[in-house]
């Protein structure tokens, strides 16, 4: 091999490498939206760039690149779903404990729906149409209601609602027909209609209100003033701590918990991010040797001007540095 055709090689090597780079972010989405954790997610997608790389000689080109590499990836996601109960949320499980009946019983990481970093899929100088699409679609809630479909179920709509493909696409990259998918996406859409699935407010930087709200729970939270915490929740909002199994629902018993059991958390400072689209926070709470170290990342909900649920992911040791947040503070 002479040193013009080596160098050709290694030139059309980076060429499908940048090709394939330009698909991470939104295959990340899609693999996230059917396996409902950003770590699976990120496995996948690596798994199927891998495949895409070593098979790229056997593409024919007789669909694009981009679906070819959709096709791979579902198929991963298809084989890591075969071998695992779905994720769910706490509240998927069983019904709300009370702070009198509650017992901290931990279940293993792949029972929980986990956080996805916003600039994973969304990137900050995108079209703010489609930012805001993005985030609606990876909310922690809608994450969870498409758990509960069969997995190909779940492809059919994700494909067809989220990423707006064709049915004739869609049967072609599932190897079955345009009747199928249109039957799957039937019954994909009325199970998600009987789940109810309650709308909530994406993160909006630059709306006033919203800040304004997010800026008094901060507050309220860092003085641990849970009589103002507690009216900016809605009458019926949740909170939950994966790896716990509990969850608890309205502002009586929500306060009853942070001023009891988690009274631990009086002192904490709160550093902002976004998972989810949604509004978060890193919480430090203080370390008795001094500074703070990461307690949780929080995920509100928020709607009409209230917080109506938070979710306290408790893995700091994965979560803070996938979220870009400091190990301690000083």
């Amino acid at each position: 091999m002479t040193e013009r055709s080596a160098m050709t090689d290694v030139e059309q090597s980076e060429s499908l490498e940048l090709r394939l780079e330009q698909y991470r972010g939104e295959l990340t989405g899609y693999c996230y939206r059917m396996l409902g954790s950003a770590a699976e997610a990120e496995d996948a997608v690596q798994d199927a760039m891998i495949r895409a790389w070593r098979g790229h000689d056997g593409f024919e080109g007789r669909s694009s690149l981009r679906s070819w590499l959709y096709r791979i990836a579902t198929n991963v996601c298809l084989d890591a779903l075969r071998s695992r109960k779905a994720r769910a949320r706490p509240m998927d499980l069983a019904g709300p404990s009370t702070v009198a009946t509650a017992a901290l019983t931990v279940l293993p990481e792949v029972t929980w729906i986990g956080p996805l970093p916003d600039a994973r899929i969304a990137a900050a100088d995108g079209d703010p149409a489609e930012v805001a699409a993005q985030r609606d679609s990876v909310r922690l809630a809608l994450i969870a209601a498409l758990q509960r479909l069969p997995a190909r179920q779940r492809a059919v709509l994700i494909l067809r609602e989220v990423l707006d493909w064709r049915a004739g696409e869609v049967a072609e990259l599932l190897d079955t027909t345009v009747a199928s998918v249109n039957s799957a996406l039937q019954r994909a859409r009325a199970t998600l209609s009987a789940q109810e699935v309650a709308d909530t407010d994406p993160v909006r930087p630059l709306d006033p209100e919203q800040a304004a709200l997010l800026t008094r729970y901060v507050q309220a939270f860092e003085r641990y003033d849970m009589d103002a915490l507690a009216e900016l929740l809605h009458q019926d909002a949740v909170m939950s701590m994966p790896p716990y199994a509990l969850w608890l629902r309205g502002r009586p018993e929500i306060r009853a918990w942070m001023t009891g059991p988690g009274a631990e958390c009086q002192g904490s400072r709160l550093l902002p991010t976004v998972a989810n689209g949604a509004p978060a926070f890193g919480q430090y709470r203080p370390d008795p040797d001094g500074g703070h170290r990461p307690w949780a990342l929080q995920v509100l909900d928020l709607s009409g001007g209230r917080v109506t649920g938070f979710t306290f992911f408790l893995d700091t040791d994965t979560l803070f540095p996938m979220f870009g947040l400091p190990a301690r503070l000083d």
